[in-house]
């Protein structure tokens, strides 16, 4: 038995219950990209449900150049194949969510980010960029390099929230807007 075993059991019953989603617009039209953090589970912090919206899981939820790039490819895809669904001049929302406690606020400290850059081999300038020691300047940090990105499309818009990690209350830090709003 591995440590994954009982997970696979919570599968055989949800597979049991299953009803496949078919391709198509998330029906939430919102991509998450928040933190790996196993205490901030969108799914159950946003009460999403399968098909509802897809999810960008990093270490802070940090908007890097893979979630920019993840994000465009996106953007592209939902036009090509969706686009005459919704309105002409919208695809779909980017919730940028960050979280108090966040274990990379640790990497703030130089000694500590030092270390991290010793024993795991990522850049310290890596690190560091993917900090988030306070979550209401980093959440509006990415927001703003996600909407002046030329990868962004003008008809995705981006917000910036913060989920409260003592009290389960996600705040909305920036309102949604789009990129030719923001410049």
């Amino acid at each position: 038995m591995t440590r994954m075993t009982p997970l696979l059991d919570r599968n055989e019953q949800f597979a049991r219950a299953y009803t496949p989603v078919p391709l198509g617009l998330p029906t939430a039209q919102v991509l998450v990209v928040t933190c790996l953090d196993h205490r901030v589970d969108p799914a159950i912090v946003l009460g999403l449900q399968l098909g509802e919206a897809p999810v960008i899981r990093n270490a802070g939820g940090r908007i890097t150049e893979a979630v920019i790039d993840d994000i465009a490819y996106l953007a592209f895809l939902a036009e090509q194949l969706f686009g005459r669904q919704g309105p002409a001049d919208t695809l779909f929302e980017v919730a940028v969510v960050h979280h108090t406690q966040c274990g990379t606020g640790f990497l703030a400290d130089p000694d500590f980010r030092r270390r991290a850059a010793e024993g795991t081999g990522v850049p310290e300038a890596a690190l560091d960029a993917s900090a988030v020691a306070d979550p209401d300047v980093t959440v509006k940090a990415d927001v703003e390099r996600l909407l002046t990105s030329p990868l962004l499309s003008p008809k995705v818009s981006v917000s910036g929230h913060v989920y409260d990690i003592a009290t389960g209350r996600v705040t909305t830090t920036v309102d949604a807007r789009y990129p030719q709003l923001a410049r």
